[in-house]
Order: structure tokens, then sequence, then C-alpha cells
């Protein structure tokens, strides 16, 4: 089995409770992606797969071990017609790590845009790079990952392509785990190269305080996608980063918004 598949599968439990997998290493800080994804498989579990995720909320509290598996137990908020609401908390040994409130709907007519005429860089002409810093908990051999910074204009704006390397089942749901999975990786980061600083130098306290996703149509995972992103604002030691999910075929499948840590260390007193 992929072991990219396998980290986002959950397994179910009573009362609504699911269990997803540790990725290790153990002792390190679990990867958020992962407990992102793994929050919004166990939601999505008890609603109908005809409703689709459309949003999702998600609050940091306390960082969680990576070796170890985080159980997620969901409430069921709202079920009507055409739409479904959930809340999901993340425990690890009795401690909280985050909340979650993820909407779901079915498919309705309506107005479309959201759809770019021209893309900026050709993917495959890219050197693969990887995520802008390490990465140990992801299955880096099934995702080909290409970033590449822009600073012209005098604005930082970080473009990612990524798609993965495995064969996928042909669910979207499974595609769009992925795409949470994937884009949360050093997504803070532009908060701190707009300074000059970044997340890999440990120069700042980093890390993800909340994390919201849009999801406007279908990912397709085992494509190329870009994620473009920039960071409109940042004070009081946090910063915030928006960014656009774009598919190969220039339509915005997603948009996201990151609120993170970008805390000055406190020098050490010498003796």
């Amino acid at each position: 089995m992929s072991a990219l598949l396998d980290l986002l599968d959950v397994t179910g439990g009573p009362s609504d409770t699911w269990r997803g997998r540790g990725s290790g290493p153990e002792g390190k800080r679990a990867y958020g992606g992962q407990l992102v994804a793994q929050a919004l498989a166990a939601a999505a579990r008890t609603v109908e797969s005809a409703k689709l995720p459309t949003t999702l909320h998600l609050q940091f509290l306390r960082g969680g071990d990576a070796g170890q598996p985080i159980d997620y137990r969901v409430q069921r908020v709202f079920d009507g017609r055409t739409a479904a609401s959930r809340r999901v908390e993340a425990v690890q040994n009795e401690r909280l790590l985050a909340t979650a409130t993820v909407s779901f709907a079915a498919a309705l007519p309506g107005p479309d845009h959201g759809h770019r005429a021209s893309m900026p860089d050709d993917p495959a002409a890219l050197p693969r790079t990887g995520p802008a810093g390490p990465a140990p908990s992801m299955p880096l051999d099934e995702l080909d990952i290409r970033v590449v910074d822009d600073t012209e204009g005098g604005q930082f704006v970080r473009r990612l392509w990524w798609r993965t390397t495995v064969e996928l089942p042909d669910d979207p749901l499974v595609h769009t785990l992925i795409a949470v999975y994937v884009t949360d990786v050093y997504l803070i980061d532009p908060a701190l190269q707009v300074h000059g600083h970044s997340m890999r130098s440990r120069s700042h306290r980093s890390g993800t305080t909340d994390s919201s996703v849009w999801f406007h149509r279908a990912v397709h995972a085992d494509q190329w996608n870009l994620l473009e992103c920039r960071s409109p604002a940042a004070a009081r030691g946090r910063g915030v980063v928006t960014a656009s999910l774009v598919g190969r075929d220039g339509a915005v499948v997603a948009t996201l918004v990151q609120e993170g840590l970008i805390a000055a260390r406190e020098p050490v007193s010498p003796g």
C-alpha cells in the first residue's frame, strides 16, 4: 500500500471516534498537514459521499508527538438535504491538540469563475527541489515537489508545484486529503521570507496556529498543481499567509489562509 495513502487513512472506533497513525520520527513534533488531513478524513467518514468538503477551519492548540497515533472525535453538528457540518477534536494521550469545523455540501448549479488565462511556469522544466526545508515525516518518494521563490517587484511570492508519483484511486475525497496534506508544508514560511528570514534557519519561533481552506473544485493530486502564496500582513509575533491552489488547467480549486507564530527568539544570556 502507498505510504502516503496509509498516512491519510483513519480507522473507526466507538461513538464517531477515529484514529490516525503517526508518521514519525517519535519524539519530534507532529506535522500539521497530516493532522489537518486526518481530521478532514475523520469528519468525512460520517457524511454521505455525495456531500464533499466545502470549508475547513482548524485551530492548533498544542504540538503532538509525530510517532504516536492521534484520535479524532467527531460531533455531528448538522445534517441537511444538501449540506452537513461537523466538529472535530484531535486528541493524543488525552491532550487536546486541535479543534476543527468542517462543512460539506452537494454540488449545485450556479455562477462559476476563477480561471487563469496562463500559468507562470512549466513545472516539468523546473528542478525537483522537494519542500522548502526538512520534512522527515513526509513520504517524499511518492511526491514530486518543485519550489520557486519570486521577489520581482519587491514582493515575495512562493510558487510550489506538486503532484503525486503513485497511482491513486478515483475518489475525489482522497485527492482532496492529499492536497490538504501537501499544501501545509512550510506554508507559513513566506511571512518570514518577506523579512529575509525562514523557518528553516530557526531564527524565529514559528508554526501554524490557525488553518482555513475553502474548496471550490475537484483536485487532481496525480496531476500538476500550483500553490501560489504570499503574506499580506504580520504583527505582534503573528503572520498571515494567503494562497491559491491552482490546477494545471488554470482553474482555482481551493483558497487557503493560515495564521502562524513568527516570534523572535529571546537572546540567550551569557553564563
